[in-house]
């Protein structure tokens, strides 16, 4: 209980909960559009830099194995999601496939809480994870739409005419494109570009942090409007999946010999759900598939989740396993 206090009594968390209040009393607070672009711009170029920074110091040798776990997170996950959705609820099997690509992708802001978080706590972590974000960005989505158009029946050049958009989105949509970019980026530049950048891309982050989940907040409060349309499944859905997911991800983190900060973060971005990559390519791709089931789970319920409570639990359990 005290880690979730500490959780939910930090800055960041604080002005997510000031935005969701804003939202739900109907307030005319928002953030201008221009500058909400300018600080998703901000953080993914950060956490990408910092990622590549520490890349170039560890070498690839100590990366490939955790890189490796990540990825095979990022293409199972978006399978079990699939086939419970379709197991345990009346959804169509396009808006199966399209929950499951945005529980197979994942969060960059929860993963950025989650660094906040283990820092508050004072756990160390491997400073390349944000390599793991960038990783299991595209599976997920690819994976699905193959799912989607798989079970709607095949049509020949139906599945390839669905793949070739969310290919491009998945790869090179601007969310993935930034973070991969600024990942090699700091790869290269190396350690003498991280001192040359640290007064830019470390001192003020965590008040931007503050600032972007300030807009989160107001946008997560507009989707818990619609909560009553998704009915029991998606609610509860939206809850458990992510704890079963973060138990499967810390297991694989410890198993792939990442630190106990380490594991709690893959734990988390396995958790995570998708509302920027995989809104995009659903959208193009499964176009009959209903928006308010797949955002409302994802942004009105597993964001605010995996923010508040989700993040301590997921630590906590890695704590008890490495114990163990």
């Amino acid at each position: 209980m005290e880690l979730i206090i500490l959780n939910l009594t930090s800055p960041p968390i604080l002005f997510f909960g000031l935005g969701l209040l804003a939202s739900i009393l109907r307030s005319d607070l928002k953030l201008p559009e221009a500058l909400y672009a300018t600080l998703t711009i901000y953080l993914l170029c950060a956490i990408g830099f910092k990622g590549g920074v520490a890349l170039s110091q560890v070498g690839l040798e100590k990366v490939w194995l955790p890189t490796l776990s990540a990825v095979a997170l990022g293409m199972l996950i978006p399978l079990w999601s699939f086939f419970i959705i379709k197991a345990f609820s009346r959804l169509s099997s396009a808006d199966a496939a399209a929950i499951a690509a945005h529980y197979g992708s994942v969060s960059a802001v929860t993963f950025i809480a989650a660094t906040n978080y283990l820092k508050l706590v004072q756990v160390s972590y491997e400073p390349y994870a944000s390599a793991f974000l960038a990783v299991m960005e595209s599976p997920a989505i690819v994976i699905s739409i193959v799912l989607a158009r798989l079970s709607s029946g095949w049509r020949a050049g139906t599945l390839g005419n669905a793949l070739k958009p969310a290919l491009r989105e998945a790869l090179f949509g601007k969310s993935i494109f930034l973070l991969l970019g600024s990942l090699f980026i700091g790869w290269a530049a190396g350690e003498r570009g991280g001192e040359m950048t640290h007064a830019f891309f470390v001192a003020p982050f965590i008040g931007i942090l503050c600032l972007f989940l300030l807009e989160m907040g107001i946008v997560a409060g507009r989707r818990i409007n619609a909560l009553p349309k998704l009915g029991v499944f998606l609610i509860l859905f939206g809850t458990l999946m992510p704890l079963f997911n973060g138990v499967v991800g810390v297991c694989l983190g410890k198993w792939s010999g990442l630190s106990l900060g380490g594991a709690t973060l893959l734990g988390v971005l396995s958790a995570s759900a998708s509302y920027i990559a995989a809104p995009a390519a659903v959208r193009i791709s499964i176009p009959e598939a209903n928006p308010t089931y797949y955002l409302t789970a994802s942004l009105g319920i597993t964001f605010p989740f995996n923010l508040s409570v989700g993040t301590p639990l997921y630590f906590l359990f890695a704590s008890w396993l490495y114990a163990a």
